[in-house]
Order: structure tokens, then sequence, then C-alpha cells
């Protein structure tokens, strides 16, 4: 909207966000199914101010706590009690092939006696009957139980996800919803200094890997935590000898992972720069495909594509590749580890020192200790990249704030027109006109029916740059009813003039008065509701014509909706539609021309019935006849109203009342159309350059 650049400061600080976005790499795929390439700058504060929006459901994140608890106790218990279930076939399998009427001792006696210490040994170590076989009642119920614990295992795990969800996604709403107030709290001078595309990124896809991240690290990383301290609690408890020695292929497990993973995460960070280096030429070359057909480059933009597209291969190629090392080279660890825990297993159960079922039990937990090691080293880039997301949405939520000092008493102002001010109304002025009720929308629309309409600057200095002054001591009065139109070479200032007048940026010295008020003394919703605005750039709301009429104003009636449309010639191109008013329009508004989108903009200001008309080149868009048909409906509604004009094209202006013309953010002439020809002076000059070549 600016029509002057706001210097090297805007352009340094997109250049450090820029490099910061480049060096850190992006929401790139990671090896394991993590996130690469984005890391937070505080990490610690960062997750524990994210932890901390979780404060609100800290009873339900308790509840998934103990639900997790008994999840993993499910897990742990059933292969002990699979072990029981085999250790009772074997039993009943060694003991129907024993004497019947004989005992345990005496079978260990006769195995003594025969010379086979190893077999007696191996006796000493069941829990058998001789001639008793196999209880199939007790291993049925053991069978049962286990049954039982799995499935209840299970619906715990089901609560677990359920509650999860429903805490990640009151989160997530509610961080949404501070987001949108936020945007809405900033300055135009936050939105002049951030890339709209970064911006864009932090609103939804930081938030979006924000939800995710929470989602995973709040189920799959406590469990595994649970699941590590559990299974690890239970196969030093079955035997500490195989525990020690299943622990011996974690650090060499990690090693292994992390190697593959360093060299995997450089290729993924490529991967994703070339991803976004592709995407841009691709969007460039569909965006401006009438262009490149008509200088006959399609051959080298083909070429071009092919060349990025054969980077983006190669590093993909590579990425996917290495990252595809790591579950091969686990798999392969957890066999060797099988393969030692077996053999050391087997040894114990011949020496009697444990059971079938134990080492059967302990051979299922060594198998699953490996897994949420795994999942607990493959979601350490996805934790970081979450945080990483949630700083720089944290970042948008700690930027400075529009601020409105009439909500909060006293108004203190400074020496350079600086005021005093309090969040809190900053942030009811935010929400301002969208939240008034219908009592307040009245009340608004009474006042603005009562505003006069008189602008004056009185002394105004601004600048975006404090090295860099743009307006210095400006004063100039603007009277109820007058067209000023404001002209001057690009850069001059003119539309950071009204701009000043909107409050989108604050004075660095002097003051603005509407009707002899500050400006300031007044809420920047009281303000606005007073001004209508514009633009150059058309912008259109997904919906009907309808509904972009009447944006500025929804309670119009339809009568006054109308009259708005036929007063700015809007009706006369909507019956040719297919669906008159109701016809349903996108935001870049592809089904209308350029002027007709243009004509919608300047009745939705003109139905909002302003106390202050803004035009900043609003009829640039539009043909000369329209253009001619919109000076004579803008001078019927200038009644009591006060317009400011920004034009480049001065054959619009001149029925204006008084002309100003900037240069270098000064006023260096003011006057009528004839007077300031007649001066010879710096309109005349813009004057002769502007018709220089319809005289020749």
């Amino acid at each position: 909207m600016s029509e002057t650049s706001t210097g090297s400061t805007t352009g340094s600080t997109t250049m450090k966000q820029t490099e910061r976005i480049v060096q850190q790499g992006g929401p790139g795929r990671g090896p394991m199914g993590g996130m690469v390439g984005q890391k937070a700058d505080d990490f610690g504060t960062s997750a524990r101010r994210l932890l901390a929006r979780l404060r609100p459901a800290r009873g339900r994140a308790i509840a998934v706590v103990l639900l997790g608890i008994g999840s993993v106790a499910s897990v742990v218990v059933g292969p002990w009690l699979l072990g029981r279930a085999t250790d009772e076939v074997f039993n009943g399998f060694i003991g129907g092939r024993l004497p019947e009427g004989s005992t345990k001792a005496d079978a260990v006696a006769n195995a003594e006696a025969a010379g086979d210490g190893g077999f007696a040994d191996f006796l000493r170590g069941l829990d058998i009957v001789p001639g008793r076989g196999v209880d199939f009642d007790k291993v049925g119920q053991i069978l049962l139980i286990t049954l039982l614990v799995y499935v209840g295992g299970q619906v715990l795990g089901w609560l677990q996800g359920y509650l999860v969800n429903d805490i990640v996604q009151a989160t997530v709403k509610q961080m949404r919803t501070d987001v949108e107030e936020k945007v809405h709290r900033l300055p135009l001078a936050y939105f002049d200094r951030q890339p709209r595309g970064e911006l864009l990124s932090r609103v939804t896809n930081d938030i979006d890997n924000v939800a995710q991240n929470l989602q995973q690290t709040m189920s799959q990383l406590l469990t595994s935590l649970l699941m590590v301290v559990g299974v690890l609690g239970a196969m030093f408890w079955v035997s500490p000898l195989l525990a020690v020695i299943s622990l011996v292929s974690v650090p060499i497990a990690m090693f292994a992972t992390s190697r593959i993973m360093k060299r995997s995460q450089t290729q993924f960070i490529s991967q994703w720069r070339q991803t976004g280096r592709l995407n841009a030429q691709v969007e460039e070359a569909i965006s401006g495909h009438a262009l490149v057909t008509v200088f006959g480059r399609r051959k080298a933009v083909e070429d071009e594509f092919d060349a990025a597209n054969e980077v983006l291969y190669q590093s993909s190629y590579r990425a996917q590749f290495i990252s595809g090392l790591v579950m091969p080279m686990m798999m392969l660890i957890g066999n060797l580890n099988y393969v030692v825990v077996a053999v050391v297993g087997g040894l114990r159960v011949t020496s009697g020192s444990l059971s079938l079922g134990e080492v059967q039990a302990f051979i299922q937990y060594s198998r699953t200790f490996t897994q949420p090691i795994t999942q607990i080293a493959s979601m350490a880039n996805l934790l970081q990249s979450g945080v990483a997301s949630a700083e720089r949405v944290f970042e948008l939520l700690d930027a400075a704030e529009e601020v409105d000092p009439v909500e909060v008493g006293p108004v203190e102002v400074g020496p350079a027109g600086s005021v005093a001010h309090g969040r809190e109304a900053a942030r009811r002025d935010a929400r301002g006109a969208s939240e008034a009720s219908p009592g307040r929308r009245a009340t608004s629309a009474t006042r603005s029916a009562q505003t006069k309409g008189e602008v004056g600057f009185e002394g105004v200095s601004f600048s975006y740059d404090p090295d860099e002054p743009l307006i210095e001591d400006l004063s100039l009065v603007a009277h109820p009813g007058q067209m000023v139109a404001i002209v001057g070479p690009t850069g001059a200032g003119k539309t950071t003039l009204v701009n000043l007048i909107m409050r989108f940026y604050e004075l660095d010295g002097g003051r603005i008065t509407l009707d002899g008020v500050d400006v300031t003394r007044m809420s920047r919703a009281e303000l606005r509701s007073r001004i209508g605005m514009v633009l150059q750039d058309t912008w259109l709301f997904e919906g009907t014509i309808r509904d972009n009429i009447a944006y500025g104003r929804p309670d119009a009636t339809e009568e006054e909706l109308r009259e708005a449309a036929r007063a700015t010639y809007v009706d006369r191109f909507v019956h040719s539609l297919p669906d008159g008013y109701d016809t349903r329009v996108d935001d870049e508004g592809s089904n209308l021309s350029a002027g007709e989108r243009q004509l919608i903009t300047i009745a939705r200001a003109f139905l909002a019935q302003p106390a202050l008309l803004i035009l900043d080149e609003a009829t640039s868009s539009v043909d000369t006849r329209t253009e001619l048909l919109l000076q004579q409906a803008m001078a019927a509604l200038r009644t009591d109203r006060t317009s400011f004009v920004i034009a480049h094209r001065l054959s619009t202006i001149r029925d204006a009342d008084l002309i100003l013309v900037m240069e270098h953010g000064r006023i260096v002439e003011q006057g009528s159309h004839a007077e300031l020809l007649g001066r010879d002076g710096a309109f005349a000059r813009l004057h002769a350059a502007q018709f220089a070549a319809t005289v020749v």
C-alpha cells in the first residue's frame, strides 16, 4: 500500500530473514520420518513456552500419562504371561515322560546316578510333577488373561490417543486464534518489513508443524519413554546377565544411526533447497506463461527445468538411499543381539538358571526394547523442528502491537508526538468494528454523519528510517467538502500522507486533526469508521458481488446497496452477468475485468458513507468514459465530505478544489489546476512532461 520504500532497514531485515531461512533449511522430511534443517535458536525457552500452552489441559495431560503407563504395562506383562503358558506346556511335556508315582527329587537323583549331571540341573529348574502331562485348563486360563491384558492395553492406548488428539487440537486452535487476533493488532509497518510468504508460512505451515509435532511427541515419545523404562526393568527382573548383553547393542546401534542420520540430514537439506528452487521456477514459468510464449523462451525454460529437476533427482536419490540404510542397520544389530541372547539363554535353560518361558519372554523384551529407542532417536529432529516452528510463531505473537491510548484514560503526548498506551487497549481496538454490536455500529454511523471532514496537518514529520527523513514540518488544512488532489513523482510521499491520516503509522512529530480533534485521541476503529479508502490494487473477497459491496457496511439495506451500485456504475454491468448481484467471484476476481473490480471497490467505499474519502489512483483501471462518470458520481457524493485523491494522470484532477504538489516529503506548491499551471513551477513541469508526447 505504501508508495514510499521503507529504505535500507526493510531491505536489511528481509535479507537477514532470508539468510536465516537458507542457512537453517526448511521442513524437509528426515531419514527417520522427522523434520530436518530447521532448528530453534533457543530450544529450552521455546519448548517450555510451548508446554505452558498445554496448562489449560493439564488434567487431561495427567490422564494421558496414566493411560500411557497402563498401556505400556500391558506390553510388559504380556510376554511374561506368554512365558508362563510356555512353561506350563513344556513342564507338562517333560513331566508326562517321567515315571508316574515318583517325585521330582527321584528324577534328579536318577539322572545323577546315570552320570548325566546336566540333565539333573535341567530338571531342578523345572516345576514338574512326574507322570502328569500338560494342564490345558491352566494354559487356557493364562492365555485368556493374556488376551484380556492385550485388549485392555489397546483400549487404554486408544483412549490415550483420543485425549492427545483433543488436547493438541484445542491447543493449536487457541494458538491459531491468538495469531489471527495478533495479525489484526500489528501495525502496517510490521507487514512492510515481513515478506508475505514468510508471514503466511508462520501462520499456516509453522502452526501445522507444531500440531503434528505435539500429536506425535505427546503420544509416541511419551509411550516410547515409558516403554524403555518398563521393558528395561522387566529385562533386569528376568535376567540381569541377559539384560547387560542386550544393552551392549544399544550404543552400537545409536552410533551407527547417528552417523547415517548426520550424512542423510545434509542431503535432505539439499533436497529441500532444490525443491524450493524448482517450485519457484515452475511457479514463475506458469505465472508468466504468456510472456514465455510471446518471447519464444519455451525451450530455454524447459532446459532450465530439466537441469533443476536433475539436480533435485540426485539430491533426493542420495537422501533417500542414505536414510534407507538406518532400518537395515538396526535390523542387523537387532538380529545379532537376538542370536547372542538366544544362545546364552539356551545355555541358562540347560543349566537350570532360567526356564524356557523366561527366555522366551526375554527375547520378546529384547525385540521390543529396540523399537522405542529407534522411535526416540527418530523424534529428535522432529521435536527440534516443532519447537523451531513454535519459536517462529512466538516471534510473531511477541511483535510490537498497534496501540490505542484513547481506551486507557488520559493521553500523554511526548515532545515528538509519541503517545503512552496500553496493550489491552490495542487488543480491544483491533477487534473494533468487526465485533461491534448493532448499537455500536449505529453510534458510529451517527458520529460519522455528524463529522464534517476537516483534516489538519500541523507540523507533521515522519520517516520510515530515522536516518532518511521523508516528511518534515508539513502543515495544511483540507476543508469539508473539498477535493484535495496529491500529485508528485514516485517516492514523494503521496501515499504515505494518506496512510498517516489512517494511522497506519505513528508520527515522529506534529499532529493530525479531524474536525479539530487529534486523531491520536480517537481509537483506530472510531477513526477508520469515518474514512473510506479505495486503493489502486483492487481486492475482492471470495463471495458474491453483493457480499463484496456490503463488506464495509454489512447492515446496509438492499436499496442502499443498489443505490451505491448505481452511483458508481456497478449496476450498469452487473445485469449482464449470469446471476446479477449473486454472481460469485474469487479473491482475484478473475471473472471480472480490472475496471469492473475497481468499480466494486469504489461502491464498497461509497456504501460505507464515510465522512472522508481517500482514493489512491482509484480510477486508474477504468476506461476514460467510466472515469468521467465516476468523477461526476464523486462530485455528487462529496457533499459535506472531504476527498483526498492521489493521482498520476493529471487529467483526472482538473476539478480538484486544491492540488498539493509533493517533492521529497514536502508540499512545494498548492492551488487550483489553473493557478498551478500559471505559476510555471513544479506542477507545470509535471504537466508538460506528461503531455509532451501528445503535443508532439
